[in-house]
């Protein structure tokens, strides 16, 4: 499996959001966009009219996680509004299957957001209607946190799941991916990168997208999770 890296915009300039989308346009796959309400998690940042600019200004598609109360009713609308991606938490989510089909049928790829205390095991059986898992390594909510090693085992339990089913999910990672951080979660089975701080914190953005790529893809190599992929 490809190994993919979503920069995240949390970290970047809000005044210059067209220009750090285009320091990263050639070698990031997405480019991740942090919706939160200061109702599910404590922090404030944009909605789909910052969206609907940014598809506007960039050629890189839009990843968009939800961090948001009521994802059932809004999810569809950033699908519709062109995001390529968009990610709600189970947490939030009264109707997570009809909102992953509500996501999909409006153009886009559905994904789940779990929080780091969340398990994936009861949501075994719905994972075939998503497109990502994403687990969470850090508490949603704030940019540049420390990544939790307790997390690792998740990944890999998702991972376990993933291959079980045979299914084609992308499984990904945000919170704390750094450098340092990345070739454990790619060992432990992510194969999405989301990295806010240790892109848009470095002096080159693209230059640090290239790195952690390269990081991902030496440990995905040596994985047993990815030997036949």
């Amino acid at each position: 499996m490809a190994v993919q890296i979503s920069p995240s915009i949390l970290s970047a300039d809000f005044a210059r959001l067209a220009d750090e989308a285009a320091a990263v346009e050639n070698t990031a796959d997405w480019l991740h966009v942090d919706v939160m309400d200061n109702h599910f998690v404590p922090n404030l940042t944009l909605g789909l009219p910052v969206v609907a600019s940014l598809l506007r200004a960039t050629s890189l598609p839009l990843d968009c996680h939800l961090m948001i109360e009521d994802p059932d009713r809004w999810a569809p609308q950033y699908a519709e509004a062109g995001a390529g991606s968009v990610t709600f938490h189970v947490e939030a989510a009264q109707a997570p299957i009809r909102t992953a089909r509500a996501i999909r049928a409006a153009g886009a790829r559905a994904g789940m957001a779990l929080k780091p205390a969340t398990p994936v095991e009861p949501y075994e059986d719905m994972l075939p209607e998503l497109d990502m898992l994403l687990v969470m390594t850090v508490e949603p909510g704030f940019g540049g946190q420390s990544f939790l090693d307790v997390t690792v085992p998740k990944i890999r339990r998702a991972r376990d799941l993933i291959r079980r089913h045979g299914l084609q999910l992308w499984l990904q990672v945000d919170g704390g991916v750094s450098e340092e951080t990345i070739e454990r979660c790619a060992e432990a089975g992510a194969d999405v990168f989301v990295a806010g701080s240790a892109v848009y914190g470095a002096d080159d953005p693209a230059k640090a997208v290239q790195a952690l790529r390269e990081r991902a893809e030496r440990a995905t190599a040596r994985a047993p999770w990815a030997c036949g992929h």
